[in-house]
């Protein structure tokens, strides 16, 4: 691509890396920019990239980085996976043959000024995971679960009726569109911050009432504890377990594909990294906000870009091989109440 955004490597050493990996692998990866947003008389990309196949209708992967810009790990994750199977592609027959059959789609910094200024809003100061037009069922926890007091607390859902920012606006519109007429997608948004232990969570986060996709989230969970049994750091779970929210975009896009598309699966995961045990381990951390949500030691930055190669490798591989382990007819009402025993019997 002929326009570059190298403005500062200690703003934006993610966009650098991202815009490296894409030069080094023309061959493979169909790039876009599918916005731009104004900064300080700048304008920073919205990347949107594709791999694998081009069907519309192949069983699709997307995976999400930099929502919030202070959690920059996220990202950092998500360019060390396609990383590797970029290098991969150079040499290894099957991930060739898996990509023919599954579509990658990668957003791999949503909120590039967040992400450039260090923090966790955009440049309008609105938290774009509590920006959706949706309200939680029950009143959320002050201030975390979202809103409208002021764009200067942390939160922030931004006000009242207004459109939604346009990095979320971007990211909403164009995964409708990717999942059109889709039967078979998973997407995985990559966050830190909350908790001493790594966290798969699905929907709902606006309600602890059971979400309807249940009997499938157990089934890719069980799929997942049986087949790596011994990697056993994920607590897979609701996302309304740990807490609350107003204005969850994953809670809106489903609903929102589940009404266009009730025919087609969609699982939509989110990787919480649990930075709180960071903190634990290295007290260091609590002297910069930055390090609250990212490892500083280069041990376990090392560490963390590793751990979760895994199981993106894995759901680029169930989401191929959907029809084989959701749930049908006849096992739906009995991995729905399984799930229903496993993450629900507490919500009265």
């Amino acid at each position: 691509m002929k326009d570059k955004f190298y403005h500062s490597t200690r703003h934006l050493p993610e966009l650098i890396e991202l815009e490296r990996l894409i030069e080094s692998a023309k061959d493979y990866i169909r790039p876009a920019i599918i916005g731009q947003i104004e900064h300080k008389a700048i304008k920073l990309p919205f990347y949107r990239l594709e791999l694998g196949s081009n069907e519309p209708v192949a069983p699709t992967l997307i995976l999400v980085g930099g929502i919030h810009g202070i959690e920059r790990i996220g990202s950092q994750v998500i360019l060390a996976f396609l990383q590797t199977l970029i290098k991969r592609l150079a040499w290894d027959p099957w991930i060739h043959e898996q990509l023919q059959q599954v579509r990658l789609v990668i957003y791999p910094i949503v909120n590039p000024v967040g992400m450039w200024e260090n923090q966790r809003c955009n440049g309008n100061g609105v938290d774009l995971m509590r920006n959706a037009p949706i309200d939680a069922d029950e009143k959320p926890a002050f201030l975390v679960g979202g809103h409208r007091i002021s764009r200067h607390l942390p939160w922030y859902r931004g006000k009242k009726n207004s459109a939604m920012e346009m990095e979320a606006q971007l990211l909403v519109d164009d995964i409708a569109r990717t999942l059109n007429n889709q039967q078979h997608c998973i997407s995985l948004d990559c966050h830190s911050g909350f908790g001493s232990r790594d966290r798969i969570w699905f929907p709902y986060a606006r309600s602890k009432q059971p979400w309807p996709n249940i009997a499938n989230a157990l089934a890719l969970t069980k799929l997942f504890e049986s087949t790596y049994n011994h990697h056993d750091f994920y607590l897979f779970e609701p996302q309304a377990n740990s807490y609350t929210t107003h204005g969850d975009l994953w809670d809106y896009m489903f609903d929102d594909f589940n009404q266009y598309n009730p025919a087609g699966q969609y699982i939509p995961l989110t990787l919480e990294m649990g930075s709180w045990l960071w903190v634990k381990k290295n007290p260091r951390h609590l002297f910069n906000y930055s390090s609250l949500f990212n490892p500083i030691l280069p041990h376990r930055h090392t560490r963390i870009m590793r751990r979760h190669l895994t199981f993106f490798e894995f759901l680029l591989s169930a989401v191929r091989a959907m029809p084989n382990w959701q749930s049908s007819e006849a096992d739906f009402n009995p991995l729905y109440h399984a799930a229903l025993d496993r993450w629900y019997q507490n919500n009265g």
